[in-house]
């Protein structure tokens, strides 16, 4: 199942992704997921930045607090957990390699780059990596699409049915 052309993004979104990261947001072809308060949750990058460099995160998780909880289990060795999950369920590694082939056929509409060419995010088909990368295609995708990215959301402290955004300190877009 594969998910763009996201809505277009706004010079508002971009001002808010690049308090998010901390630094100005690079290459950015659309928000694919958003915290219930319409902040960008998730964004989705070119597979080939500007300056030429091969980037196989194609969904990015940027809201802080989601981030946050996401680090949260991984030093909570969550991510042992599902890998031993991987290993022990067919069912739950089936789901987890369609959803290395969703997300993969998710990146290739923006562009196919070799350097890159079957590689996801997050450890996907095999072996579970980062979480942040995971939680970030689940929120894309949707529930019941990323079922290690489902697991890690279900687990976290932060929802995205919740606002806890921080004042980004962007000003609203100018009203006519």
């Amino acid at each position: 199942m594969t998910r763009p052309p996201f809505e277009p993004v706004t010079e508002r979104d971009i001002r808010i992704v690049s308090a998010q990261l901390g630094r100005p947001a690079r290459d950015v072809v659309g928000i694919a997921a958003r915290c219930a308060c319409g902040a960008p949750t998730v964004v989705s990058t070119k597979p080939r930045l500007s300056d030429g460099t091969p980037f196989p995160t194609f969904y990015y998780l940027s809201h802080p607090v989601a981030t946050a909880a996401m680090s949260y289990l991984e030093a909570a060795q969550v991510m042992v957990e599902c890998t031993e999950l991987l290993a022990a369920d067919a069912e739950v590694a089936d789901a987890y390699r369609r959803a290395h082939a969703d997300y993969l056929a998710d990146r290739e509409q923006f562009g196919h780059v070799d350097e890159i060419a079957g590689v996801s995010a997050g450890g996907m088909p095999t072996r579970v990596k980062c979480l942040h990368a995971l939680a970030a295609h689940a929120l894309a995708a949707g529930p019941g699409e990323n079922p290690i990215g489902d697991l890690a959301l279900e687990r976290s402290s932060w929802s995205p049915d919740v606002c806890q955004c921080p004042d980004y300190g962007v000003d609203e877009e100018p009203t006519a």
